[in-house]
């Protein structure tokens, strides 16, 4: 297969009919690829690594920065595994696919970038000890021993690069039940479970030059085969980090009507709970026009459980990832019950 053949094959694997198969065909029949269990215990480093025998899988890291020049920025870092048959194979008979993505936004700037793939040949990968992602020249890499807990973190694209090193010391997080990650009413559900307190320091490359920055970073690792259902048209999901040392992962699955709800609560502890489906009420307060598309950019985000009730806002409204699946993805700010600031995904607004 050649790289033509095999963007292709991406893109038909991603951008399916959102309506009809779930966003990005995730709610397409798995026959034949393995699906989540409720009863999976993790083994680490090996689940850092790749799976394989399930269709869909990721490595996303974003970071929220402040650099030397006193203004607030946003990164993302993200490898997707997509596979056509449910096994690894060497050389160019590989059905392993992969697609990057990288951006670094400002208030004012959003540069982002893609790469595409193929499995078998070097190009593109994952191992888990020592941990190694990359695509080209992208890389997340980390220290033999170290697990996730120590990385250095590269993209370049015609308009931007970074370079950055992370750290953390706080546990690993599993969502939903033990890393079950139930997604919608009937059932379906992911493995899912994210690294959110990592340090971050390094350098900024805009096309006016380069500037240092520190903050935060949130790693989340994710793999199903058939994680939505047919009706599910998309999903706003959050990654926030409070002044407090408090965190909270939530997302609402839409499907037309109340949509599918889930969140975990991480304590400055490192601690968490994981919340049901209803419990999360999220709501678009504002809009605002990208890419021909209104998009809501302002939401109101409320967990009683833990009092609370903010306002999330985008940092760069216009922060859209026009890759081959579409969407918008950014930095956000929050006020309210709690400060702090975060990372916004939203798909499927057509």
């Amino acid at each position: 297969m050649n790289d033509k053949a095999c963007a292709v094959f991406l893109m038909a694997l991603f951008a399916q009919p959102a309506h009809t198969q779930g966003f990005a065909g995730l709610g397409t029949d798995a026959e034949g690829f393995a699906i989540p269990q409720p009863d999976q215990t993790f083994s680490f480093p090996a689940d850092h690594g790749p799976h394989p025998e399930f269709r869909i899988e990721w490595w996303y890291l974003t970071s929220t920065l402040t650099g030397d020049d006193g203004q607030s920025y946003g990164i993302q870092w993200t490898l997707f595994r997509s596979a056509l048959k449910p096994y690894e194979e060497d050389g160019w008979q590989s059905p392993q696919l992969w697609m990057g993505h990288a951006a670094l936004t400002s208030e004012t700037a959003h540069h982002f970038d893609e790469r595409i793939a193929r499995g078998g040949i070097g190009q593109a990968g994952v191992t888990a000890a020592p941990f190694s992602a990359w695509i080209d020249d992208w890389e997340m890499t980390g220290q033999p021993g170290r697990g996730l807990s120590e990385l250095s973190l590269t993209a370049r694209g015609g308009t931007f690069q970074y370079d950055l090193e992370l750290t953390a010391d706080r546990p690993l997080v599993l969502h939903g039940e033990a890393g079950y990650s139930t997604k919608t009413d009937d059932g379906k559900a992911s493995y899912y479970y994210s690294q959110p307190a990592y340090s971050v320091t390094g350098t900024l490359h805009f096309p006016n030059g380069p500037i240092n920055a520190t903050g935060e970073g949130w790693l989340d690792r994710e793999w199903s085969s058939q994680p939505l259902s047919e009706d599910q048209t998309g999903w706003d999901w959050f990654s926030l980090s409070f002044d407090s040392g408090a965190r909270m992962m939530g997302f609402r699955l839409r499907d037309g009507a109340d949509g599918y709800t889930s969140a975990t609560w991480i304590s400055a502890d490192g601690s968490s709970v994981s919340l049901p489906n209803g419990v999360l009420e999220i709501e678009p307060l504002e809009t605002s026009a990208v890419q021909e598309r209104e998009i809501p950019t302002v939401w109101r985000v409320v967990l009683p459980a833990q009092d609370l009730d903010i306002t999330v806002k985008a940092l760069n409204p216009q922060s859209w990832m026009g890759t081959s699946f579409p969407y918008w993805e950014g930095p956000v700010t929050v006020a309210g019950s709690h400060t702090g600031r975060g990372y916004l995904e939203m798909t499927g607004y057509d």
